[in-house]
């Protein structure tokens, strides 16, 4: 039988996860603030703040002078972020459950930045988030947004799939909808920006630990849960056997000091409100 982990929800699969992930992709997280000239006494919007990163860290940063305020869809995803919020004795951080696309409610021209780690790529009208989020800011307000790479590069979604891709026939990436890869190409991240009113400063790249396991089972375990388990679900159990068989190889192959690592490529972009009403 394949090494199949059990169904959980979104909250479940995060509180499972969330210490890994946090840890590993810390760096990320720090080079944002760093970009978006986060101090002490700043006013911060972070959008999709899902468990509180980089948020929270924001809320470290700007101390009990400054203020960050978290938003997103999800309230159990929140409630992970409260918790935290908690433990590390934050008391300059607000979080409210709203459509980040639309922002109803949150001041205009408020914020001397805005923050968004891996969230803008998945939502359906990316434009008008960007609008909305240029509009909390101050005049020469900076936003910094983190978002994937192309396929290629982001060994964490793509290596499964390449490894199935050699068992069964897959359905392309559609690189236009909300995803993954929606902003993998550098020119229509540019073209949104510019739509919405945002000048970019600068685009850096940035290689990114996702996942970390000491076994091949618990890598495979990982991917299933993230992401593949609605494409090997209607395959049938020879071909899965298969995939697990080749991905344990592929698992070992990566190991460096006894540990196995998963990555990806991200792009961080910053921008400015700057000569903009």
């Amino acid at each position: 039988m394949t090494n199949q982990p059990p169904v959980l929800s979104a909250e479940e699969v995060w509180r499972r996860y969330d210490r890994m992930e946090a840890r590993l992709t810390a760096p990320l997280s720090e080079r944002m603030l760093d970009l978006a000239g986060i101090a002490t006494g700043m006013r911060v919007l972070d959008l999709a703040t899902g468990r509180g990163e980089p948020a929270i860290r924001a809320a470290h940063r700007v101390g009990k002078t400054g203020s960050v305020f978290g938003v997103d869809l999800s309230e159990s995803m929140l409630q992970m972020a409260r918790e935290r919020e908690t433990l590390e004795g934050i008391s300059n951080l607000k979080l409210r459950a709203m459509n980040v696309e639309l922002l109803d409610g949150i001041p205009i021209g408020h914020f001397h930045a805005a923050l968004m780690r891996w969230g803008l790529m998945y939502l359906d009208s990316p434009v008008a988030a960007l609008s909305a989020v240029r509009r909390t800011l101050l005049p020469g307000g900076v936003f910094v947004a983190a978002v994937w790479g192309e396929p290629e590069r982001v060994q964490y979604f793509t290596l499964p799939r390449l490894v199935l891709g050699r068992m069964a026939s897959l359905p392309p990436i559609d690189m236009e909808r909300p995803g993954t890869f929606r902003y993998s190409d550098v020119r229509h991240l540019q073209h949104d920006f510019a739509t919405a009113g945002f000048a970019i400063r600068q685009i850096e790249e940035m290689e990114v630990d996702v996942m970390e396991a000491d076994s091949a089972d618990k890598l495979i375990e990982w991917t299933r849960i993230f992401g593949l388990s609605r494409l090997l679900k209607d395959l049938p159990e020879e071909i899965q056997q298969a995939w697990e068989a080749q991905m344990l190889i592929e698992a070992e192959g990566l190991r460096r000091n006894g540990v196995i690592r998963l990555n990806g490529m991200t792009r961080i972009v910053v921008a400015s409100t700057a000569g903009y009403p």
